[in-house]
């Protein structure tokens, strides 16, 4: 994984980067992180290069399929889809939704502003332990994550995919 410069950002949003990164690193079989808005826009992804590539419309790497922008938008769409699901059920807010696939695993986690945390494991990943180091995250990241680092890590990531395209 390459390590997404962090010049220019502020203190919270550096620490975020951080902490994303060392998820990843820390975290035996995850293969890529992102945090999603809850208006369904990236904001941080562990996958910088797929995510330049995938909007540069260059082939995709090999291994998993997909970019950051469709782990994005496949969290995005899980979450959407559980909050209504949970509203229909009554049953209240929606934590954390896991899918296990025969070729890997999802995972998608609420943070408390509505934004969500979405991991993509490898097939042989210990689900309880992502999930746990996710919920570390969730509980570390959660409360600086105010519409004002939103916006910045969303101008980040414009940005960089603008130097990207030059």
């Amino acid at each position: 994984m390459t390590a997404p410069s962090t010049f220019g950002l502020s203190s919270e949003a550096r620490n975020l980067h951080w902490l994303l990164t060392n998820l990843v690193e820390e975290v035996p079989g995850l293969q890529s992180v992102a945090v999603v808005s809850s208006d369904g826009l990236l904001l941080l992804s562990s996958d910088r290069t797929r995510n330049a590539q995938a909007r540069q419309n260059t082939p995709r790497p090999s291994g998993p399929k997909g970019s950051a922008a469709d782990l994005a938008t496949v969290v995005s769409g899980i979450g959407s889809l559980t909050i209504g699901a949970a509203g229909l059920m009554d049953g209240g807010g929606v934590k954390q939704t896991m899918v296990a696939m025969d070729e890997g695993s999802l995972f998608v986690m609420s943070i408390s502003d509505g934004s969500l945390l979405g991991a993509h494991g490898a097939p042989d990943c210990d689900m309880s332990v992502v999930a746990y180091h996710m919920a570390l995250f969730v509980g570390r990241a959660g409360h600086v994550l105010t519409p004002e680092l939103r916006s910045e890590l969303r101008q980040s990531l414009e940005a960089e995919s603008m130097g990207s395209a030059q």
